[in-house]
């Protein structure tokens, strides 16, 4: 099994904090970010690609070719055109189910075998009682997820989509779908439900235990303290 891993991006957000490396590479506890990622993966992840670009060199130095037993593959992003169009650059190299994870966020290794334990395709939501802007998972019956939809949801209770995806070769037979309409970028949560209604894909959703979205600098100093406990 392969974990693709998006980490094409600067993270302007962080500041200067990422003038000279890319923000999946910024440090937490002693360990980039990208390295907190590789050390959860379930054993029966035998590949990582790295989606890469932005001081996408300093990510190849800092992994090579393999790491902990798993070969390491680049493929790098030049036209920033959303998460499903990182994902897309990856097709020539997938040969079966895959994890799709963000390069800037922990997830929990729980988490992660769960996922790759449900049949189909899978994504890891987090419920809250105060959602943010981002991602609201729409349920249906079950643990099926009918629809992610984008936008403001703060202070409603509801399934925040955290961007971990378990699918398969399938989801490059549809289209990309645009993030937003008149967006030039393609997003993944977007794609993926459009892709499982058209082929009568179950997409089950998988109750995230720990997720930290670090997306300022704030959410390092939050990380350190939740890795701390």
């Amino acid at each position: 099994m392969q974990a693709v891993i998006l980490a094409s991006g600067r993270g302007t957000r962080m500041g200067s904090l990422t003038d000279s490396i890319p923000k999946p590479m910024l440090m937490v506890n002693g360990k980039s970010l990208l390295h907190h990622k590789l050390d959860i993966l379930p054993p029966e992840i035998d590949e990582v690609i790295f989606v890469i670009g932005y001081l996408g060199e300093v990510i190849r130095e800092a992994f090579g070719s393999e790491y902990a037993g798993r070969k390491i593959t680049y493929v790098h992003q030049e036209d920033l055109n959303g998460t499903m169009g990182a994902v897309a650059l990856t097709k020539p190299h997938i040969t079966g189910r895959f994890i799709v994870m963000m390069g800037d966020d922990l997830y929990g290794t729980e988490d992660v075998l769960r996922a790759c334990a449900t049949p189909d395709w899978s994504v890891v939501l987090e419920e809250t009682m105060h959602m943010a802007s981002g991602g609201k998972a729409i349920m249906g019956e079950g643990d099926l997820v009918l629809d992610i939809v984008e936008g403001e949801h703060h202070g409603t209770h509801g399934f925040m989509n955290t961007n971990l995806f378990v699918l398969d070769e399938r989801v490059f037979d549809f289209p990309m779908v645009p993030k937003a309409i008149g967006s030039s970028e393609y997003g993944l949560p977007q794609t993926v439900l459009a892709a499982a209604k058209s082929a009568d894909i179950p997409l089950h959703a998988v109750p995230a235990t720990s997720w930290i979205q670090v997306t300022a600098p704030e959410d390092l100093e939050k990380a350190e303290r939740l890795l701390s406990l």
